[in-house]
């Protein structure tokens, strides 16, 4: 582990050599500065992990730097020493963003303690930025398609509100990411954001888990419960699958929309939260209504703003730059050295339906990262999941990037198709097909259909 670089600012020779022996000693890397101006030429020069700043002195004092530094950098600890302390001075440096005042003459073992912890803080809050960006990497929106820069836009109207949305879209679109793109964006980011998938949790539990409930409230009920919603006061909360809710799930969720109150189960009364609400549903809403599986005055709270996620199959346009991000998600996860999907394989991928959406693409892409050697990746080396029926290219019309490649990609599947149903019989299959067999061997050299690998 590399030492940490310490910057001692101070205009006294004795004060920066009594510090450099202790933090030598102690294994830190000394620096030091016998000006304020001096001191941040070196902060941009050496970049040092903390530094610890005298209040007095000629030029620009302490308090002036500190102001200076925490423009520069404001993750930098930064500690002030000072043989005129006074409250006043200790407080306004503490104002300023200081990590600590330490008063002159001063122990060794005072200053040590206080840079640890400082640079204790300044590892834990750079651990918890390097796991923000990664949970911020993992949930983000990929691809620049029309329609993905429709859902943006949307997000965009509906981040800095705290109107409740509902996002609609079939499983594995991305519902979850559109939530919570909208909550990193909103004036409540910096509180929790709570998930409750409504489908996954029975009926019988669904209030006790979104409301809570008292001790004794029903059998089972062996100790006091917070529910969700007052987890989330204050943030956010995500109703996933909100169409599977229970109708007096339903009931209490539209009193907290509209007065606010949470009432838990079994208790004699109400709390008072102030909560977002973001629903999704793969449902159609308004045919739940019309079947009395859901509340029509729910129906109209939620929808406030209005959120269609499209599926991948209407932004086929985004799957090349979606491979990509998974590819080096699973490549960063399993430490493996990053791959590329070729041209081949990804006209492959975008010519799929993708009934599964997104989640199903990313299943895929890892299977492939661990079962295919090659790199880059081609289409023979995808499994046959991911391959488009000559039927479903018939209904559907998918079109490939350019009309070479469609004919190059439909050819080669029909090819295999005939194979197979010939038991990969190349005389028995040229004479079903009408072509002399020397042409498909030629064919089936030129598109690298195998036995082992399109069986």
């Amino acid at each position: 582990m590399p030492k940490s670089r310490i910057l001692v600012v101070d205009d006294e020779a004795a004060i920066r050599d009594s510090l450099r022996m202790t933090l030598e000693y102690e294994g830190y890397e000394f620096v030091g500065a016998a000006t304020g101006q001096e001191g941040l030429a070196l902060v941009e020069r050496e970049a040092p992990d903390l530094v610890l700043l005298d209040v007095k002195m000629p030029g620009m004092d302490g308090l002036e730097v500190l102001d200076r530094l925490r423009a520069m950098n404001e993750a930098l600890p930064v500690v002030v020493i000072s043989g005129h302390g006074t409250i006043s001075t200790a407080v306004e440096a503490t104002k300023k963003g200081a990590f600590d005042f330490i008063e002159k003459p001063f122990a060794s073992e005072r200053v040590l303690v206080s840079l640890r912890n400082a640079l204790d803080q300044g590892r834990l809050r750079d651990e918890n930025r390097s796991l923000k960006k990664a949970v911020e990497v993992r949930h983000q929106m990929i691809g620049d398609s029309a329609g993905l820069k429709q859902v943006m836009a949307a997000v965009g109207r509906a981040a800095p509100t705290n109107a409740t949305v509902l996002i609609q879209g079939e499983s594995g679109v991305g519902k979850e990411l559109v939530a919570r793109t909208i909550h990193r964006n909103s004036l409540r980011s910096r509180e929790r954001f709570v998930q409750v998938n409504c489908a996954a949790i029975p009926e019988e539990l669904i209030e006790s888990e979104l409301f809570g409930h008292e001790k004794g409230s029903f059998t089972g009920a062996v100790r006091r419960q917070t529910g969700k919603f007052v987890e989330a006061d204050g943030g956010t909360i995500f109703l996933d699958e909100v169409g599977d809710m229970s109708s007096r799930a339903q009931a209490k969720v539209l009193r907290v929309l509209e007065a606010g109150e949470v009432e838990p189960v079994g208790a004699a009364r109400v709390r008072q939260v102030a909560v977002r609400v973001i629903a999704a549903t793969n449902r159609d809403l308004t045919e739940s209504i019309k079947e009395g599986r859901f509340r029509e005055d729910l129906y109209f709270r939620l929808n406030v703003l209005p959120v269609r996620t499209p599926p991948l199959r209407e932004r086929s346009d985004d799957i090349p730059e979606l491979t990509e991000h998974f590819t080096r998600l699973f490549s960063q996860r399993d430490n493996r050295k990053p791959r590329r999907f070729a041209s081949s394989a990804l006209s492959v991928l975008k010519a799929r339906s993708w009934p599964g959406n997104v989640r199903e693409l990313k299943n895929l892409i890892e299977r492939v990262l661990i079962m295919a050697d090659s790199d880059p990746i081609e289409a023979r080396d995808l499994p046959p999941e991911a391959l488009v029926s000559p039927t479903e290219i018939s209904e559907r019309g998918l079109l490939l990037a350019t009309l070479s490649e469609f004919k190059e990609y439909a050819e080669r599947e029909f090819l295999v198709a005939k194979l197979r149903e010939n038991g990969w019989n190349i005389s028995r299959t040229a004479e079903v097909i009408h072509t002399p067999r020397s042409n498909l061997y030629k064919k089936i050299e030129h598109h690298k259909i195998s036995r082992e690998a399109d069986a």
